[in-house]
């Protein structure tokens, strides 16, 4: 069996992040083990691409969730990339912190070290901003921040409808304050997708230090008692171990983590038995706690403007766009998913935005199918801090069984009162002056429906997740039963076990959620050297402080 001084499970984004820092010292052995192969595909790169990878076994887990009430008992796929960067391979490459407040609310549930100002410094020091240094801006970083590559009138008539209903324009949504509207800023570099393992990774990777694996998927932690020492995970069809002797680093998401916990003995005592899983450690917290951002999708059909559904059915336009695109990485081949964005309220009396608008010169009934045939634009719009609570749980005790996952959505009065303002808010925007040129129709929900009880129902109708998953492994104070990890991210009731990814955070960021865990990602690896060295387990010094 092969030994490192740390394993980490999962290469996606966190994962990518950890492997970089992890092994800067030559000293420190360092395994990446994940389950999905090399970001060889095309469309990986291409950030159009979105479309051919959600969906696509190749590149998503294609997972599914239960029915869901709050959904009027619809499923919803639930894509996760399955591939070295993780989600940040398939995901719409929007760069968002979200709001001061978020951090500084984590700071105020006792999580020491995890405030705005904590974070912030974070931010910055991995970030390679467009426009360079600045006072909210770093450069020569790994994360590579673009402007978008492309406009479109419809997208730019949309910002001055939302200023007449009171959104002001904004050159910049990642300042603490994201509020106003604009053109979101992208993970890309030069027209191509900037993803974790292309940032992080590939300078890693040819560190003698650092073994990847791919291929192979993790079944369980291992544990001598309560510390925990290794990894087995399934490759080609047998059971392979490694072990670590300082650290396993689980970091495999929000969807995946608390799977493997509970198939690592760690979870509530009674679904463990369920499983046939001897218990290791006691916590209830493990796949509670789901949090996501459901997001509201109404299509507006317009007449006399491009939209990307008419444009691509075009055989002429269509081979102008590879063409644009390959000479000079511009063009619809270039776009996110959502290109303009705006942050708003959803009634006077919310502190901060508690809705983000994505705005897409385009309209599908689902991701990975068709664009409608006919000119159209959507609006989608998302409750930021939803107070409905869902849950991820292992199905079996077979890794390779999809997990139960519980989304709850719309499952809180407060939730439903936030979706129908939401859908008025949108039919707002769209009757303003700056759009009437463009003569939008409702498509997507009916116009007439118009009462509280309607726009609830259809809001169940036309609702579907922005991937945005979150909490199922939350950081927590001493004496919170549901937390599962520390402020540290150290495994609560066991030892040489950490959680880094989105599953940690105990309350969902305002916005879109791949920047923070890759934030989270960097800071814990600052704790994890720290500590090693604090413990006299880890040789030389740290290129960073400890934040």
């Amino acid at each position: 069996m092969n030994t490192f001084d740390y394993v980490i499970v999962g290469g996606g984004s966190a994962g990518c992040v950890l492997a970089n820092r992890l092994s800067a010292d030559p000293k420190i052995r360092v395994a990446l083990v994940e389950a999905g192969g090399e970001d060889r595909w095309i469309w990986f790169h291409i950030p159009a691409g979105y479309l051919f990878a959600i969906g696509n076994p190749r590149a998503d887990w294609c997972f599914q969730t239960e029915p869901d009430p709050g959904l009027n008992d619809r499923a919803l796929k639930y894509p996760r990339g399955r591939v070295l960067g993780g989600s940040s391979a398939i995901n719409a490459m929007l760069y968002l912190r979200g709001q001061k407040a978020d951090y500084d609310h984590w700071r105020q549930l006792g999580l020491e070290g995890w405030g705005w100002d904590d974070v912030f410094p974070v931010f910055k020091r991995h970030e390679d901003h467009f426009l360079g240094a600045s006072p909210i801006h770093g450069a020569g970083g790994e994360w590579r921040v673009d402007a978008a590559r492309m406009r479109w009138e419809i997208l730019d008539a949309f910002a001055d409808a939302a200023e007449e209903c009171g959104i002001p324009k904004v050159v910049d949504f990642n300042g603490g304050d994201n509020e106003g509207s604009s053109y979101f800023q992208v993970n890309q570099k030069r027209g191509r997708r900037w993803s974790a393992a292309r940032g992080f990774l590939k300078p890693a990777k040819d560190r003698s230090n650092l073994t990847v694996i791919t291929g192979a998927l993790a079944d369980r932690v291992l544990f001598e008692g309560t510390r925990a020492v290794g990894l087995a995970y399934r490759r080609e069809g047998r059971e392979e171990r490694i072990a670590a002797t300082r650290e396993v680093v689980v970091a495999t998401g929000a969807v995946a983590t608390p799977a493997l916990l509970e198939r690592s003995g760690l979870g509530a005592p009674a679904r463990l038995a369920a499983l046939g899983v001897p218990l290791v450690a006691a916590s209830p917290g493990v796949g509670e706690n789901l949090q996501d951002h459901l997001q509201l999708r109404t299509i507006f059909k317009v007449e006399g403007t491009r939209t990307l559904n008419t444009d691509y059915p075009n055989l002429l336009k269509r081979a102008w766009m590879g063409i644009e695109y390959a000479l000079f990485r511009r063009g619809p081949l270039a776009m996110a998913p959502s290109q303009f964005g705006a942050f708003t309220r959803s009634s006077p009396e919310v502190a901060t935005p508690n809705l983000e608008f994505h705005i897409q010169p385009l309209s599908l009934d689902r991701f990975g199918e068709p664009m409608h045939s006919f000119a159209a634009f959507t609006v989608s719009v998302c409750n930021l801090r939803p107070t409905s609570r869902g849950s991820i749980h292992a199905r079996s005790a077979d890794p390779a069984a999809p997990p139960v996952i519980t989304t709850n959505y719309l499952s809180t009065e407060a939730d439903r009162r936030v979706a129908i303002e939401s859908l008025r808010l949108a039919r707002r925007i769209v009757e303003a002056p700056a759009l009437a040129r463009f003569r939008p129709t409702a498509h997507l929900p009916d116009p007439r429906l118009v009462t509280d009880a309607e726009l609830a129902r259809a809001a169940g109708d036309v609702g579907t997740t922005i991937f945005h998953p979150v909490g199922t492994a939350k950081m927590g104070i001493d004496g919170d039963p549901a937390a599962v990890t520390d402020a540290r991210l150290r495994v609560r009731g066991v030892a040489g076990l950490r959680v880094v990814d989105a599953s940690v955070m105990p309350t969902i960021v305002s916005g879109n959620t791949n920047s923070p865990t890759i934030m989270i990602a960097d800071k814990a690896a600052a704790m994890i050297l720290a500590d090693g060295a604090g413990a006299g387990t880890a040789s030389g010094s740290t290129p960073w402080a400890a934040d």
